[in-house]
């Protein structure tokens, strides 16, 4: 199993989850993030004086894929997320040993 994990950018979250669905993917843990990358930030002006924004709004999304499924789910979020500007962010995924569905005690596929 793998825990795909994906740095992606606010306003594309509902294409990536809609084609998530769309392949399959049964479930999804979303979360609010910021950093930055290459972009370093941006200044803004807000009333008349000019800022540095340091910190780059993005959404950490994470999702948990069977070794078979996860090369697809990989490229699936990539498409979707793509914009082709700087800041689009990062995916990437790691080997997952065990997971164990809470209520039911599942382990494994089962318990995705």
């Amino acid at each position: 199993m793998r825990l795909i994990t994906a740095i992606i950018k606010p306003f594309k979250l509902d294409d990536v989850k809609a084609a998530l669905e769309q392949f399959g993917v049964k479930g999804m843990t979303v979360s609010e993030a910021s950093g930055y990358g290459r972009q370093r930030g941006h200044t803004e002006v807000y009333r008349g004086a000019e800022y540095q924004v340091d910190l780059v709004p993005k959404v950490r999304l994470e999702v948990l894929a069977e070794e078979d499924d996860a090369d697809d789910v990989l490229d699936v979020i990539v498409k979707a997320a793509h914009t082709g500007k700087i800041g689009d962010g990062k995916v990437w995924s790691v080997p997952v040993d065990t997971v164990i569905r809470v209520r039911t005690g599942e382990r494994g596929p089962e318990a995705l």
